[in-house]
């Protein structure tokens, strides 16, 4: 699926009312591996799933005063829009934001 495409569907997903798992969020090496190794096994190319288990928004969150935003993460490719994280590999909006935010 082309990237424009799939980033629609993402956003209408999370518009519609997408359950995800925002809390808590992966603020350890422990939380990170965790997410990701459910993301391998539990959610495989499923893109709901993925969403879920990575705690996808369609909005920024806020956490200790620190905006977390797809745009300010270290897997964000700016130029792309574009989620970098192995596990995930996904078109995203720089306003989004995942539990696996990194700087």
């Amino acid at each position: 699926m082309e990237d424009q495409t799939l980033r629609k569907a993402i956003a209408e997903k999370l518009a519609s009312g997408l359950k995800t798992e925002v809390w808590p969020r992966a603020t350890t090496s422990k939380d990170v591996n965790e997410i990701v190794r459910r993301l391998q096994v539990e959610a495989g190319h499923d893109l709901s799933e993925k969403l879920i288990i990575a705690g996808f928004t369609d909005h920024v969150i806020e956490v200790d005063g620190i905006e977390q935003s797809c745009e300010a993460c270290m897997y964000y490719k700016v130029h792309a829009r574009f989620c970098d994280l192995p596990e995930l590999i996904l078109p995203v909006e720089p306003t989004w934001s995942c539990r696996l935010w990194r700087i």
